[in-house]
């Protein structure tokens, strides 16, 4: 996604004022303190009983807040014009307060529950949790390389643990889907050892199985994962950097230009004057 709207052709007016104010922090801070009344309101909706009487003011405060993310995006729209769209945080945001707009009808009541992703706009705003996002998605691809080694894996110790163990213990391993779901327990280290001490009282050697894909699985893919991921957020410094350094080029660039036109500007003057 891209993190920044290209500048506007305008300088002064009306439009550079108010591109001013939605760019400020204090603006920014404010859209931050809405969003997090916004997800308090929300929650406090899930416990009619608990909030009691209060849930009709939550209700406008709800609307209030979705009025303000409107109200939001539509002078963004006024001031960015066509720039706004080729921002990806743009159509983000876009997306999730147009999701909050859908009537909540009965048909479409489940959407009513989507409200919550409002939160997410949080998102949007802090820069830092836009370089974790843009790096997670820059990392899908790599994932994608090491999901498909787990899951050959997982394949691969379910056909065993299916043959071994299947007849004596049906119900971890009697079918191919009953032992991807135990070994798949096994990974998430969530009981494993009662259930491999249950398989070791009758088959002494299954540590031998258990405990290597327990290690692969657990600990080397999950390392492999959180590699790609540092990488990737590795990788999105590095561009913030080379943006922020060729920002910086362009501007001393404009400086210099300006400084050397005033310099000609100058001795043309004291030129006239001499002449």
């Amino acid at each position: 996604m891209a993190d920044t709207i290209r500048e506007m052709p305008f300088r002064d007016g009306p439009m550079a004022r108010a591109r001013a104010v939605i760019e400020s922090a204090r603006f920014q801070n404010f859209i931050i303190g809405v969003i997090l009344l916004n997800a308090a309101t929300l929650a406090l909706e899930t416990a009619p009983a608990t909030v009691g009487s209060f849930l009709k003011v939550l209700h406008i405060v709800d609307n209030i807040c979705l009025g303000i993310f409107v109200a939001e995006l539509t002078v963004k729209l006024i001031v960015y014009r066509l720039d706004f769209f080729k921002s990806g945080w743009s159509w983000f945001d876009l997306i999730i307060v147009g999701i909050s707009l859908v009537p909540a009808a009965e048909s479409l009541s489940a959407l009513r529950a989507l409200r919550i992703l409002r939160v997410l706009r949080i998102i949007s705003i802090i820069p830092s949790l836009r370089k974790v996002v843009e790096a997670g998605i820059r990392a899908l691809p790599g994932m994608g390389s090491i999901v498909l080694v787990l899951m050959m894996l997982f394949v691969i110790g379910a056909v065993v643990a299916t043959k071994l163990y299947g007849e004596t213990f049906p119900q971890y391993f009697g079918t191919m889907g009953e032992s991807l779901f135990s070994l798949f327990t096994v990974m998430t280290l969530e009981g494993w050892p009662d259930l491999a001490r249950e398989v070791m009282a009758v088959h002494p050697n299954a540590w031998a199985f258990f405990i290597p894909f327990l290690v692969v699985t657990a600990f080397m893919v999950l390392n492999l994962f959180i590699g790609v991921i540092v990488n990737a957020m590795e990788e999105t410094a590095q561009e913030e950097e080379l943006k922020l350094e060729e920002l910086e080029r362009e501007l001393n660039a404009t400086l210099l230009a300006e400084i050397r036109a005033l310099r000609s500007e100058i001795a043309e003057t004291r030129n006239g004057r001499s002449a």
